[in-house]
């Protein structure tokens, strides 16, 4: 078990690093949903379970859509790092 929440921990640990090393803003949008599972599961082994589904829905699901809404309507939303919608030819 005590290995278990070690892998969680490294690996929310892993993605909180990610997310502010992360140049593509999509990409650490997504290494944030990572985050908000990892403490969801870390709720489960607490045997917090409606915290855990709370953590899981809110975090991961709607802050994750809300901020790649926003990305997109910033424009910063591409994966291929151009810049968004502000290139002209």
């Amino acid at each position: 078990m005590l290995w278990i929440v070690i892998l969680i921990v490294g690996l929310t640990l892993g993605a909180a690093i990610a997310v502010l090393l992360f140049e593509n803003f999509l990409a650490a949008v997504a290494a944030s949903s990572v985050v908000s599972l990892g403490v969801a599961l870390i709720f489960v082994v607490l045997r917090a379970p409606d915290v855990a589904m709370t953590e899981a829905a809110v975090g991961a699901g709607i802050s994750g859509l809300i901020l790649a809404l926003g990305l997109r309507r910033l424009g910063l939303w591409r994966l291929d790092g151009s810049g968004g919608d502000r290139d002209h030819a």
